[in-house]
């Protein structure tokens, strides 16, 4: 009886998986369409940002598992994932600041 009113998880997780596959998706699409100098500042600051997050994410995963001491891998869909979202959110700030 209690599983019946939990059938929204599933629908909701699925929404979440479908979003970070169309921010995966719209991530390569806007590093490769072509734009004007401003546009192409705006995608450079984010992707810069966006990178330089992941490295901090990625030095402090490595500093985790060193004082753990054990060899955890990272899952890569996260990662993207994680990698997506930042890019968007470091995209809407920029093209907010410079106005695109």
């Amino acid at each position: 009886m209690a599983e019946r009113g939990f059938w929204w998880i599933g629908f909701l997780f699925l929404f979440i998986i479908f979003a970070i596959i169309v921010l995966d998706i719209a991530l390569f699409i806007s590093l490769v369409r072509p734009g004007d100098e401003r546009r192409q500042m705006i995608v450079g600051k984010a992707s810069l940002w966006s990178f330089i997050g992941l490295v901090g994410c990625f030095a402090l995963r490595f500093a985790e598992n060193l004082i753990r001491g054990t060899s955890e891998g990272m899952n890569p869909f996260t990662m993207l994932a994680t990698a997506a979202t930042m890019y968007f959110v470091f995209l809407l700030y920029f093209k907010r600041k410079y106005g695109g």
